[in-house]
């Protein structure tokens, strides 16, 4: 029978290894917060209570988790991972159904993996633990099984020679009827090196209680825990090297997949084709049969069926392409609604505005959206021909069919079917060429 779910996140740590004014779990992998993705894995598993535990310190982790939903407890002094569970008794006080113990700076867990911790109890088990086979078990707590029963979790500190050799390691992650699990920590002590009260200590109390302990196995590059910058990196190069692997495997042609950088919402239709060293920041969604060449970095944006983007584009957020639009080389979109078919080829840049089906920007075009202290709306109709060169200083309208002589600066709308010509006229001086080189070699003469 499957029971209510709560969970208890822990992110009370001081951070130091990080050397960050900013609290650990709030740095990014994949484009969100370690804090934020553990979040998302109790969502998607379908917790309705979620408690995050913080200490004093932690000012932005408990803003961080108080906008995101959670409810808050503090850990104050910090006396180990028992302690700090122990932190959150209050908040789950008439809570009936199970806890599961999940940490701020483990952010790679997969919803089937904390499924399978959950689903451990719904078959009868009383306490489960998610293990790893660690290729290098170093300082984890090994889990000593006998079978299917999981018999205790021993620290590393505390293990004998024959129990480090041990290679089934804690991720830290244990689940057990809400009622039980704080009624054995009530009773952890901390009689161990540490002087503190681990959250492992509850295997044997409630073994002792009569209840039955198990282990779940998951994939060890799932459950890396981020204490430092290099295992910031180490958790980076995980998420992207699996997110490569699912985007491949839906469909999508990567030319050189360890030099394209997703993010965790990165969505990606199949037949998209995708150059080397292009970032996805967060928000991109693209359709079918798109092709994004090197260099491009996108953010925040809808790419529509066929778009043709780059080399060495950047769309920022706010950009919603149509389909068979095409952004060409240095070219930088922001806020810009593009239409089917049209073209910014060449080093342009067209922010806050609107631009209709066929039309041709030139390279060089700028749309001057911004007066110092607001942002300003260009609108360029269907069919429109933008010349090279161009500046469209907004708020202004360009109607359908209109076409903009190059080097121009467009200052007021323009109707439909004009020309519309923005520079000074051109004046020619007979013979002033001939005369300023004459001048200029007899000046250099005249100095050797």
């Amino acid at each position: 029978m499957k029971k209510a779910r709560a969970a208890v996140i822990l992110a009370a740590g001081k951070s130091t290894r990080m050397k960050s004014a900013r609290s650990k779990v709030l740095h990014d992998v994949g484009g969100r917060s370690m804090l934020a993705w553990v979040k998302a894995l109790a969502d998607e598993v379908g917790v309705s209570r979620i408690v995050c535990v913080v200490g004093e310190a932690n000012a932005d982790v408990r803003a961080a988790a108080e906008s995101m939903g959670m409810e808050i407890a503090v850990q104050e002094p910090q006396l180990g991972t028992g302690h700090a569970v122990l932190a959150a008794k209050e908040n789950l006080k008439d809570f009936d159904g199970t806890v599961t113990i999940l940490y701020a700076d483990t952010p790679l867990i997969k919803a089937d993996t904390a499924n399978r911790v959950f689903e451990a109890l719904d078959q009868g088990a009383d306490v489960a633990v998610l293990g790893f086979d660690a290729e290098d078990p170093a300082a984890y707590g090994r889990l000593i099984t006998d079978g299917d029963e999981l018999m205790a979790i021993v620290e590393a500190k505390e293990a004998s020679p024959e129990q480090l050799e041990i290679k089934l390691c804690n991720s830290g992650v244990i689940s057990a009827d809400n009622k039980s699990m704080f009624s054995a920590l009530d009773r952890v002590e901390n009689n161990n090196a540490k002087g503190e009260y681990y959250l492992t200590d509850v295997i044997e109390i409630m073994r002792a209680d009569g209840r039955r302990a198990v282990s779940v196995i998951g994939d060890e590059a799932e459950v890396l825990g981020v204490n430092s910058r290099t295992d910031l990196a180490l958790a980076e190069k995980a998420f992207q090297s699996d997110k490569r692997l699912q985007v491949m495997g839906e469909g999508v042609t990567l030319r050189d997949p360890d030099t394209v950088i997703f993010s965790y919402d990165t969505e990606i239709e199949n037949d998209v084709e995708i150059g080397a060293n292009v970032v996805f920041g967060p928000g991109v969604q693209i359709k079918q049969n798109a092709t994004i060449h090197p260099f491009s970095h996108l953010e925040g944006c809808e790419i529509g069926e066929g778009v043709n983007i780059g080399p060495f584009a950047r769309i920022r957020p706010g950009t919603i392409m149509g389909a068979g639009s095409r952004i060409g080389n240095f070219v930088e979109t922001k806020k810009a609604v593009i239409g089917k078919d049209s073209k910014i080829n060449h080093l342009s840049y067209v922010g806050d505005a609107e631009v209709g089906e066929n039309v041709n920007i030139g390279a060089g075009t700028i749309t001057c959206n911004y007066d110092g202290y607001n942002k300003h709306k260009t609108t360029i109709e269907d069919n429109v021909f933008v010349g090279t060169h161009s500046s469209l200083v907004a708020p202004v309208t360009i109607g359908k069919g209109a076409f903009l002589g190059s080097g121009g600066v467009i200052t007021k709308d323009v109707p439909q079917d004009a020309l519309a010509l923005g520079r000074a006229e051109q004046v020619n001086k007979q013979g002033w060429a001939k005369r300023y080189h004459a001048a200029q070699q007899k000046r250099r003469n005249q100095k050797k």
